[in-house]
């Protein structure tokens, strides 16, 4: 197995993250052989060191340090919010063109009673696409492609906060709709989440230069179910915010 770099020099390496890799062994699904730093380690021969993470589900942009001290120094540079993010997602129905989420998050395994954390996420509708087939109780299926910028750093967040809005991600098994779920694989022919790191921004921890990485949706050889799901299907494009791109 190996994995595809995006880019890399001597301080750190970015790559794109398969969907169903996680980023790091857990107990929690010990039986996965799947697994970035691992893999990456034996492809570069030389240890790597997280300083984000995706879930397994997740697709997209993911940055390793080379060393403890890049590692450190990026960490520190996600905590101020120096970073820039944007994600791509399927939603279920159509949201609103444009939304601001500010809705506070409590840690997925945190007592009832714990504070809630502040959570940002600026969203924009891309594109919308409607099927004469009703999937539960509404008489047709309507799905849309939002980008999603996310404010703050919070677990889940993006999945946590459509949720919020009555849009989950298509293929989220933990905050979607199974039934919706269910009938998108099949007609896909691919069970996934529907979420993509499309880009990642941030200032390098040695040069300070401002980078910017990319795994576009529509890079077929990055991305061939993203390709082949913008490929089909009568999508109704919509104006595009400033940066934008699938």
């Amino acid at each position: 197995m190996t994995l595809p770099v995006l880019w890399r020099d001597e301080h750190l390496v970015v790559i794109h993250k398969p969907p169903g890799w996680l980023v790091h062994r857990t107990g929690l699904d010990a039986h996965e052989q799947r697994i970035v730093m691992p893999v990456l380690r034996d492809q570069l021969v030389q240890h790597v060191f997280p300083v984000h993470r995706l879930d397994k589900g997740t697709s997209g942009v993911l940055l390793l340090a080379l060393s403890p001290a890049v590692a450190a120094s990026l960490v520190h540079a996600f905590t101020r919010r120096q970073v820039a993010k944007r994600y791509v997602a399927m939603v279920r129905g159509w949201p609103s063109p444009q939304l601001v989420i500010d809705h506070a998050l409590r840690p997925d395994d945190a007592p009832p009673d714990a504070v809630a954390q502040p959570a940002r996420t600026v969203c924009h509708r891309l594109a919308t696409w409607q099927l004469p087939v009703p999937v539960d109780r509404y008489p047709t299926t309507r799905v849309a492609l939002m980008e999603a910028w996310p404010q703050t750093g919070r677990r889940h967040q993006i999945r946590r906060h459509l949720k919020h809005l009555a849009h989950p991600i298509i293929g989220d098994a933990t905050h979607g709709k199974g039934a919706h779920n269910r009938w998108w694989a099949e007609r896909l022919g691919c069970n996934r989440l529907w979420l993509h790191a499309a880009t990642l921004s941030l200032p390098h921890p040695v040069t300070g230069q401002r980078m910017h990485w990319a795994s576009p949706p529509s890079d077929a050889v990055l991305n061939p179910d993203w390709a082949a799901l913008l490929a089909q299907g009568d999508w109704q494009r919509q104006a595009a915010s400033p940066g934008a791109s699938l």
